[in-house]
């Protein structure tokens, strides 16, 4: 049985010359035994790789992968034996040495369905030094027909060593009109389209993430506590009401607000806001404190959603206590 051409994994339509490019690549066998998918987080990185894995994972692929194989039914059950994704545990941030070892006796083995291995690490610049030393060797030789897939936001991140052994294809960004008609297929409102994508940056699949109901009760949440925190709310205590929240998803939002609120003190103007349904809380904010002060708390905000990024582990309810008091001194300052 056919699978429905929506389960088929297929590059969005922004990243068709990089398709293209991979097609020529693969039809002409000079397709490199690792590449480096890199991009920000939402520009379609895991789309692009999960197309190409598809592609190279079935038994009779056409311009994509053709959802009618025993490779292409198994892949979408979830199980493919010649597949092999590395990410952190649950809970943890870095990818440690362990799972490296398995990626080392996965390479060492045949295809058993007779095509392709391939390998995904996502993201890779969490792997710890360890884990990225052990890799190299299976980098180095890495046997017939095996592709390493490595996904990373942020590729600097990464050890040179593995970098260097890596093919880097850079995702591109889609223009505006591609990104909203795709956006307003997925959203079903040219008008939500155009918000969420302005709010994410102008990053569609992030604004779809932005967009599923538990993102938006978590903006509607953080919302209320700075509105709180304007009208005197204790930090501590709202602090504690968003302690079940992702820390790095609250410090992702703040930071895009204290963007906002400094690009509005600086040149007093609305229109490139990303969240302009804020501006009366942005222009309380800018009316209460200097634009050197909004800097050094988008310092302490980035420093650290960096730390949570390099695997660090700071303790969540301290972190954002801290930041909402700071918060909270400059909006009554």
């Amino acid at each position: 049985m056919a699978m429905s051409a929506s389960a088929l994994p297929t590059p969005l339509p922004w990243q068709q010359p990089l398709w293209q490019h991979f097609l020529e690549l693969y039809r002409s066998g000079r397709l490199p035994h690792a590449l480096l998918l890199s991009g920000p987080h939402g520009v379609g990185k895991q789309r692009f790789a999960e197309a190409l894995l598809g592609y190279l994972l079935c038994a009779s692929p056409g311009d994509v992968a053709c959802g009618q194989c025993h490779g292409c039914h198994m892949l979408a059950s979830g199980y493919h034996p010649d597949l092999l994704r590395v990410s952190p545990e649950e809970g943890k941030r870095q990818i440690r040495i362990d799972p490296i070892r398995e990626v080392n006796a996965f390479v060492a083995q045949t295809a058993q369905q007779g095509g392709h291995r391939v390998i995904v690490l996502s993201p890779a610049e969490a792997m710890n030094v360890a884990a990225a030393n052990a890799l190299l060797k299976s980098l180095e030789e890495p046997g017939q027909r095996t592709l390493f897939l490595l996904l990373a936001d942020v590729p600097s991140r990464m050890l040179a060593t593995i970098r260097s052994r890596c093919q880097h294809w850079s995702l591109p960004l889609p223009e505006p009109e591609q990104s909203q008609a795709w956006l307003t297929q997925q959203l079903g409102s040219r008008e939500e389209a155009e918000f969420w994508y302005r709010v994410s940056g102008n990053l569609p699949l992030l604004a779809a993430e932005l967009a599923t109901p538990e993102s938006r009760a978590l903006r509607k949440q953080l919302h209320e506590t700075f509105d709180a925190l304007v009208r005197g709310a204790e930090p501590v205590a709202e602090a504690a009401r968003l302690d079940r929240q992702s820390l790095e998803s609250i410090l992702w939002y703040g930071i895009a607000w204290l963007e906002d609120l400094i690009r509005l003190g600086l040149s007093g103007e609305s229109a490139q806001l990303r969240n302009p349904d804020l501006l009366p809380l942005y222009r309380q904010a800018v009316k209460n404190a200097r634009v050197q002060d909004w800097f050094r708390l988008l310092d302490f905000a980035r420093e650290q959603r960096r730390l949570l990024a390099s695997g660090g582990n700071p303790n969540p309810q301290l972190v954002l206590e801290a930041w909402l008091v700071r918060w909270s001194t400059l909006l009554r300052s």
